[in-house]
């Protein structure tokens, strides 16, 4: 099954409640970070393509320096979103098999951050069920600011530079509601997890 939400939405606690819980939970974003590692392909691939402004002095990616090209520039995220998305799929399914052979009930959560774009177009056929965890622009624009110390400006921008609410909504087939306290978010992710394992017949 596949986790979804939008920046700030609170989905990163979510994942961490699900792994707690008992399921397998593959972070799209770590993978993410291990394919554009020194020496791999996609590393240089994105300096070929944004310049070796977007590499910082140990060799390493500049995220924050690539972050301020891509943000607010939808060709730019397209071209990167080109370079990453196949190696973040391929180890991705990797891990999926993995998770499978090593126990083939295990309840295996895909946390991804970019499962459909504003048209709506996207991945989520791929998964038997999709959770999104829903919170609205401002607190999501209010987290960014006062837990990640972005000014407000880079914050909506960030926001907005994502699928809209509406286009996760419309492919969820389970949402958690993370407008409020972490106790409510925390209590509607376990209902979840009961339901799921009573589905798969663990109850």
């Amino acid at each position: 099954m596949a986790l979804t939400g939008g920046i700030a939405s609170g989905k990163s606690t979510v994942a961490r409640r699900l792994a707690e819980l008992g399921a397998v939970v593959v972070d799209a974003d770590v993978i993410a970070r291990e394919v554009v590692e020194p020496g791999t392909p996609g590393l240089a691939r994105i300096a070929e393509e944004f310049g070796p402004g977007v590499i910082a002095p140990d060799g390493t990616l500049d995220r924050a320096a690539l972050g301020a090209i891509i943000f607010g520039d939808e060709a730019a995220r397209a071209t990167l979103n080109a370079i990453t998305h196949p190696a973040v799929g391929e180890r991705s399914r990797a891990l999926f098999a993995e998770a499978l052979a090593a126990d083939p009930d295990a309840l295996v959560v895909y946390d991804v951050p970019l499962l459909v774009n504003e048209r709506g177009e996207g991945r989520a056929d791929e998964f038997d069920r999709v959770i999104v965890v829903s919170a609205d622009e401002e607190t999501r624009v209010r987290r960014l600011v006062e837990l990640r110390g972005l000014d407000e400006a880079d914050a909506r921008r960030r926001v907005g530079a994502q699928a809209p609410e509406s286009a996760r909504l419309a492919i969820a087939d389970i949402v958690i509601d993370a407008n409020g306290t972490l106790d409510q978010t925390l209590a509607q992710v376990d209902e979840a997890w009961a339901s799921l394992r009573t589905v798969r017949g663990r109850a």
